[in-house]
């Protein structure tokens, strides 16, 4: 079984407030790409699970691919195993939910491959225990979220071809939302009034850039990209940043003109994912 593991970019991220438990209450947009790593799973009758890759950058005991996989075989009981593998295209630590979207998709795929029939609230409630992201890749739509990121609300968007950089360097989630240039957007906006939103910004951008001074000049960099649609923003707490354009073409140029100290890749919005 090969699955498509998807990335996501965040079109704003506005920190609504701080929670007795230690998470913030958040309002944002997930915006599926169509762009992500490949997976593959193969059932094992000895039990055991065995991932067919190597990342140092994330050892063993902290993958989310291993930690869901290992979580839904304790919680369903099953005597089955499975082999993984895993070719990484998502940039890791730069905000576009890979481990996330990894996570979510080894629950879908080992639900269906080990035949456990469990429904999708059921892994939702799974997914929420291994991280915040992981539900809107296990809702497999575009969504308004709140909360922590579990409220999800689909929403239809345009889809335009967004051109996502990588400055090749990682921020820690935990490092953001803890340091002095965290701001936050209390005032609480609906859904309907998205189209009229003129503060698309990340509440996550100052810190990012005062750990990271590097994402503010790919901001301004992306800013001067010709024919591309309003300004470009930086997807979750970084390091990652993103600018929207109509045309793949113009993404595309965009693309090639890169410094070539970043990395970078197009992909087009989608509104549900392929799972």
């Amino acid at each position: 079984m090969t699955y498509l593991s998807l990335a996501k970019i965040n079109l704003f991220l506005h920190v609504v407030s701080k929670r007795n438990d230690g998470y913030h209450n958040l309002q944002t947009i997930f915006q599926l790409l169509n762009y992500g790593d490949e997976m593959e799973f193969k059932s094992r009758e000895d039990g055991l699970v065995n991932r067919n890759y190597s990342n140092k950058a994330i050892p063993s005991n902290k993958d989310l691919v291993l930690k869901s996989a290992y979580l839904l075989k304790e919680l369903s009981g099953t005597k089955k195993g499975v082999d993984i593998s895993l070719i990484k295209k998502i940039p890791i630590g730069g905000g576009l939910g890979g481990g996330s979207s990894n996570a979510a998709t080894t629950l879908i795929a080992l639900n269906k491959l080990w035949k456990l029939n469990y429904s999708k609230e059921r892994l939702t409630e799974i997914g929420k225990t291994l991280g915040s992201d992981v539900p809107v890749f296990l809702s497999g739509k575009t969504s308004w979220a709140e909360g922590t990121g579990e409220l999800l609300m689909p929403i239809t968007l345009p889809k335009y071809f967004y051109l996502v950089v990588s400055i090749n360097k990682q921020i820690s989630t935990q490092e953001v939302f803890t340091h002095k240039a965290l701001t936050m957007s209390p005032v609480q906006r609906k859904m309907t009034d998205f189209s009229d939103v003129s503060n698309l910004h990340n509440d996550c951008l100052d810190a990012a850039i005062d750990i990271e001074g590097e994402i503010e000049f790919a901001l301004l960099y992306l800013d001067r990209t010709a024919n591309h649609l309003g300004l470009a923003r930086m997807t979750g707490t970084g390091c990652c940043v993103f600018v929207a354009f109509e045309k793949e073409k113009d993404a595309l140029k965009a693309k090639q003109e890169l410094p070539s100290k970043w990395t970078g890749f197009v992909a087009q919005a989608i509104n549900k994912s392929p799972l």
